[in-house]
């Protein structure tokens, strides 16, 4: 995903400076070609040819550590204008507060001044460093100059005390630099809506009917259109992902708070995407106790749940989009165009259940894109490429 581009680590004094360790490695495996230069404190924690081996490029600690007859390829100054991105990771306290104060005495604050790249500050310490309020004036102080701010994650810190300072895991600085650079803003100014996973519809506090969807889909669909900078809403049903970055989350269960959220909020999207598995049948009645098995059989009367496509569909505003999902078991291309037509969508994104690869508990997925026009058939590829491939086609449109 990041092949072609040159990403920056700068890497300060901190314990958790080894994670940055994984983190290069991770993105020399999506085909970054990645530098890195580190402060003499970060040295303390981690070796320079830790990361000269891992990136295959020279690692920069002395700002004076340059060839003294090249003024063309000045290291503190071309490492930092020839990224795609930087990321300060761990970011100490002495750092932000360097370069937000634009204070250049080592080769990381040095690196980052001149840059004219996305820079993003990872901050790592003591909870209570981070909270003093000089740290936190420094950081919205970065924050107004445009550099892009990651939290800090909660927990046992390394100093012994708990709370907020831990850095990320490098899977999520790596999310983040992807999300940052991988593809282009291409939807940015758009306002994207997208429903995910199962809806659980209760018999009784304990027992509840739903069905096999994971999510993966609806959650690949709201990362791709974050990274390709639109505005996401994501409406989900319970499931064991964790939120994309740069995507607004709301939490439903039932068929009919999905619905009531989706309608709720579609007026305001440009981009409508059901790729939730919404039941299409609810209990009429839901016991206030639990119900106690007996002797013989036992029947549950269902009603007819609200057609959340159909709905907005009939509602469609001028120039907006509306994309349905068809998980079928036969027929699969005429049932589909049958939902194309009847609930007034743009595009249904249509795969079987009796297709290897496709399905709602794999990473894969095998689409055929209808529209009214002509059927587009998708090969094998994950649900993330697959999310951006149907959003190349909802461009088009």
């Amino acid at each position: 995903m990041l092949k072609g581009k040159n990403v920056l680590l700068c890497v300060s004094g901190g314990i958790a400076a080894y994670k940055m360790a994984d983190v290069a490695s991770m993105l020399v495996k999506q085909e970054a070609d990645v530098h890195v230069c580190m402060t003499k404190n970060a040295e303390k924690f981690i070796t320079a040819e830790t990361f000269s081996v891992l990136t295959k490029n020279k690692v920069y600690v002395d700002v004076f550590d340059e060839n003294p007859d090249d003024y063309v390829n000045v290291p503190h100054i071309s490492l930092g204008t020839g990224a795609d991105v930087i990321l300060v990771a761990p970011a100490s306290a002495d750092i932000i507060g360097k370069i937000a104060n634009g204070i250049a005495d080592d080769m990381v604050s040095t690196v980052v001044l001149p840059a004219r790249c996305p820079v993003l500050i990872a901050p790592s310490m003591n909870v209570y460093m981070y909270e003093n309020p000089i740290v936190q004036d420094n950081l919205r102080k970065l924050e107004s100059y445009g550099y892009r701010i990651i939290d800090p994650a909660s927990g046992h810190l390394a100093c012994g005390y708990d709370g907020k300072g831990k850095l990320p895991s490098p899977e999520t600085l790596v999310d983040e630099i992807i999300f940052e650079i991988a593809s282009e803003k291409d939807l940015k100014g758009k306002r994207v809506l997208i429903n995910a996973g199962p809806t659980c519809e209760a018999i009784d506090p304990v027992r509840y009917i739903t069905n096999h969807s994971s999510g993966k889909m609806g959650f690949a669909l709201a990362k791709a259109a974050s990274m390709r900078g639109a505005e996401v809403e994501l409406v989900t049903g319970p499931v064991s992902l964790d939120t994309p970055i740069g995507v607004n989350r709301v939490d439903i269960e039932s068929a009919q708070q999905m619905y009531e959220e989706m309608v709720k909020r579609s007026s305001d999207a440009d981009i409508i995407i059901m790729a939730a598995a919404v039941a299409d049948y609810t209990p009429v009645n839901t016991a206030d106790q639990k119900i106690k098995k007996h002797d013989g059989d036992m029947s549950i009367e269902l009603k007819r749940t609200n057609d959340i496509l159909k709905t907005i569909g009939c509602d469609k505003k001028k120039d907006q989009k509306i994309i349905g999902f068809s998980m079928e078991t036969e027929n699969l291309i005429e049932n589909s165009r049958k939902k194309l037509d009847s609930k007034n969508a743009d595009m249904i994104c249509a795969n079987s259940l009796r297709t290897p690869g496709a399905g709602y508990q794999v990473d894969t997925n095998i689409i055929t894109l209808i529209t009214k026009e002509e059927e587009i058939n998708l090969p094998l590829m994950s649900k993330l490429e697959a999310a951006h491939s149907i959003f190349n086609h909802i461009l088009e449109l």
